[in-house]
């Protein structure tokens, strides 16, 4: 299957973490040219850029999504560089691993978490959008694509992290709403969201190494494995492909073994080694 995603333009937020890196290799492998977001991690950005056979075709850029002058800004450098942005992923955000019931839970942690997970890709939305104002759709008719990562948190709850939940449910108003947006300035314009379950990233990591986390995670999936990033990462390249997708918006592809808000495995039914040992030869 043709995607049709050769030499276009594809902002990708949150770059250096590791949905943000498999996103950078997977449009890299489809041609793409690629502005590349990173904060505090900005700094590793680059220097793993430096070292990828796409550099001269990227450009690794810095800002906070929290602060819509700072995307703004990342945005103009995209322009810059490429004199416009076909694709945008909302990727950047923020897992507090601390469990906290909301009674209990500072309010500058729920703020701050919602800033970065909701209002973080509004913003990215809103500069990509007003980007998209300015340049106008594409002459050959292969509509701009918006793709906001999501998670399954914001549809079956996070006990204990009420407010990346929130955040997550947010995001799901937003595609419903800017995917009528999208069509004012790009006819063929798309919005959708991926939502991942639970995925093998250094965000994760500290969760996932626990004993007996596994299990504890895919027992709501009939799939008993963790998605890695670039399971996540295919699913979003494909929803943003003119030639897969061009008849797709408003939909939410959710990529987490089937998971269901029901214990499907009990414990000792699943082997964690086994789990491990798929994801160490995948």
């Amino acid at each position: 299957m043709e995607l049709h995603l050769a030499q276009k333009v594809a902002l990708v937020t949150g770059a250096s973490g590791g949905i943000g890196r498999a996103l950078s290799v997977a449009f890299a492998e489809e041609g793409c040219r690629l502005v590349l977001h990173g904060h505090t991690r900005l700094e590793e950005l680059s220097a793993w850029l430096a070292d990828q056979p796409f550099a001269d075709r990227a450009l690794a850029v810095g800002g906070d999504v929290t602060d819509p002058a700072a995307v703004e800004a990342v945005v103009e450098a995209g322009l810059e560089r490429f004199d416009r942005l076909d694709i945008a992923v909302a990727n950047a955000g923020i897992w507090p691993v601390a469990d906290e019931p909301l009674h209990r839970m500072p309010p500058e942690r729920f703020t701050h978490t919602v800033s970065a997970n909701l209002f973080g890709a509004a913003w990215t939305a809103r500069a990509f959008l007003g980007a998209l104002a300015r340049t106008g759709p594409r002459e050959d008719g292969h509509g701009a694509a918006l793709v906001l990562i999501g998670s399954t948190a914001g549809r079956f709850g996070e006990r204990m992290h009420s407010d990346y939940a929130a955040a997550k449910a947010g995001l799901l108003g937003l595609m419903q709403s800017l995917k009528h947006e999208i069509v004012d300035l790009d006819p063929y314009g798309r919005v959708n969201v991926v939502e991942p379950g639970w995925t093998v990233t250094h965000m994760a990591r500290p969760v996932l190494d626990q004993p007996g986390s596994i299990s504890r995670v895919v027992q709501t999936m009939p799939l008993r494995q963790l998605a890695r990033a670039k399971d996540v990462a295919h699913g979003v390249v494909m929803l943003c492909s003119p030639g897969a997708s061009r008849h797709t918006s408003g939909q939410v592809l959710t990529v987490a073994g089937g998971m269901e808000g029901r214990v499907r495995w009990q414990p000792g039914e699943v082997d964690e080694d086994e789990v491990r040992r798929r994801l160490a030869t995948d």
